[in-house]
């Protein structure tokens, strides 16, 4: 029994919710979203949205709590956001961005350029004696975790000094270095 897919999610304010043929459409005031849906029937009740599902089949069951998660983070995302805050740590690590295109000094021998989708907001701050860090916003949050998870990737967090990319509030597992 999926505990998550059996508590409806509520609708604030300013967002409406669209059940077309197999598709719902989330329209805030951030922007608009849409997920195909599958084995589930989705309802807007009373200012609520329920999922549920019609058999105890293996597929249906994994599939209850996954829509009812995917729909409960396209609300949160048009009527909040999502944000995603990446530190870099090391000597010589930097970040800027001219608009959408995000460049990166992590110490290859050229500059990382990359370019954001519109849909990510990037915001870079540099301030004298602390780490560079970079500010992405969105209300997509599959599509924030993924350009963040990008960015990580190009030089990821190393277990003894911790110098990387790394998220903000992120627990690295450090290691002991050599023992004289």
């Amino acid at each position: 029994m999926s505990r998550i897919g059996k508590s409806p999610i509520a609708i604030p304010e300013g967002v409406t919710v669209e059940v077309k043929s197999n598709v719902v459409v989330v329209k805030g005031k951030l922007g608009e979203l849409s997920q195909s849906f599958s084995d589930v029937t989705v309802k807007v009740e009373d200012g609520q949205v329920i999922v549920e599902r019609s058999s105890d089949l293996k597929d249906e069951r994994a599939k209850h709590g996954l829509y009812r998660s995917l729909i409960n983070n396209m609300i949160v995302g048009v009527s909040e956001g999502f944000t995603k805050v990446l530190e870099f740590v090391g000597v010589g690590y930097r970040a800027s961005n001219q608009g959408q295109k995000l460049d990166l000094a992590l110490g290859f021998s050229h500059n990382i350029v990359l370019e954001i989708v519109p849909e990510v907001i990037v915001e870079t701050i540099s301030e004298k004696g602390k780490n560079p860090i970079v500010k992405l916003t969105s209300f997509d949050k599959q599509l924030v975790g993924q350009v963040a998870a990008k960015i990580r990737s190009f030089r990821k967090p190393e277990p003894y000094k911790g110098k990387g990319i790394k998220f903000v509030g992120e627990e690295l597992r450090r290691k002991a270095g050599k023992s004289a």
